[in-house]
């Protein structure tokens, strides 16, 4: 039997959804929400950093930005806008603290390639501060997020400055997926806090004694 609806179209029921396709539906759904929870990696480091110091773990924080302002208006009493500003000095890396006896100097990076990770990301000066950092018997790194594919790595100075070398002598831009795959420390994602980069921190550090 045909049914239409009143302005004449036929109608076609829906066909039902299984048990199973809607579990499967809703484990999609469950995965996709919880990599795509519109955190930034800066927001999923503060929150590892504000889990390690709850629980005095560690005390790691995220370095303030040495800015000048040299012009603010007024437009109401109660409220100020800043109209221009400047960098007194570059900013060597976003995060310093102390673990476990340990000086933690890191940056966080973020690629949305995914077969490297591109040096132009990187500054001289920075590599510069982590050299001092490194000579100091500090633990100096890159906290590397490949965003696409939503994976996240230690990367030490001492496999930055050979890729660095590397690009100075004429070779390749970029550090290659599989390159870090190999030297770097990949972090496992969890529910809280989402990158629980100390444990794997602990790993690399093991590796050099």
């Amino acid at each position: 039997m045909t049914i239409r609806y009143p302005n004449g179209k036929v109608y076609t029921p829906k066909t039902p959804i299984t048990k199973t396709e809607k579990t499967e539906k809703m484990e999609k759904e469950k995965d996709f929400s919880f990599s795509n929870r519109g955190k930034t990696l800066e927001d999923e480091i503060d929150e590892a950093n504000a889990y390690y110091l709850n629980r005095q773990l560690a005390v790691i924080h995220k370095k303030p930005v040495p800015v000048q302002i040299v012009k603010v208006e007024y437009p109401s009493r109660s409220a100020a806008v800043i109209r221009e500003a400047y960098f007194r000095t570059p900013s060597t890396t976003d995060y310093n603290g102390v673990w476990n006896g340990y000086y933690i100097d890191f940056d966080a990076k973020e690629t949305s390639s995914k077969t490297s990770f591109p040096l132009k990301n990187i500054h001289t000066h920075q590599m510069t501060h982590m050299q001092k950092v490194t000579e100091q018997l500090g633990v100096a790194f890159i906290l590397m997020r490949f965003s696409t594919l939503e994976r996240y790595f230690i990367v030490p100075y001492e496999v930055l400055q050979k890729a660095w070398c590397a690009m100075e002598k004429g070779e390749r831009k970029s550090i290659p997926l599989t390159q870090i795959e190999q030297e770097a420390y990949e972090i496992p994602t969890s529910y809280y806090p989402r990158i629980d980069y100390l444990n794997v921190l602990q790993q690399f550090i093991e590796s050099k004694d």
